[in-house]
């Protein structure tokens, strides 16, 4: 079992920039990928960003919308990921919540965090 526990959202102004920080605990493997999600109200779900655990790769979706705002990076010894988001848009606002892919091939996020909410206020 994987437990994931997100921390750092709040409130923000357009411009703005906020740290999400996902502690990763429990059994996972050496090929597990972590990533972030988010989900407005009235939305689907949509993929962030993603980490590979032991390789530190990134992947990003195919839209733009965070790319060039948005990085993840992991400190393996406290075993947590961060999503930095910079120059926040009122369009970012939506529940951020990390997962965890133990396959490592991005289609099989099967952990999941509580969420954090995000609001960016214009």
């Amino acid at each position: 079992q994987v437990h994931l526990a997100e921390s750092g959202g709040g409130l923000v102004q357009t411009g703005g920039s906020l740290r999400l920080s996902c502690e990763v605990s429990g059994r996972t493997s050496s090929s597990v990928v972590i990533g972030w999600f988010r989900q407005a109200p009235g939305k689907e779900r949509e993929f962030v960003v993603a980490i590979s655990w032991k390789g530190g790769d990134t992947y990003y979706p195919d839209s733009d919308s965070v790319k060039g705002r948005f990085t993840i990076h992991r400190d393996i010894p406290k075993n947590t990921a961060y999503l930095q988001m910079n120059n926040l848009k009122p369009e970012d606002t939506a529940v951020y919540t990390c997962a965890a892919d133990l396959g490592g091939d991005l289609t099989h996020f099967d952990f999941w965090g509580q969420g954090t909410q995000v609001t960016v206020s214009s």
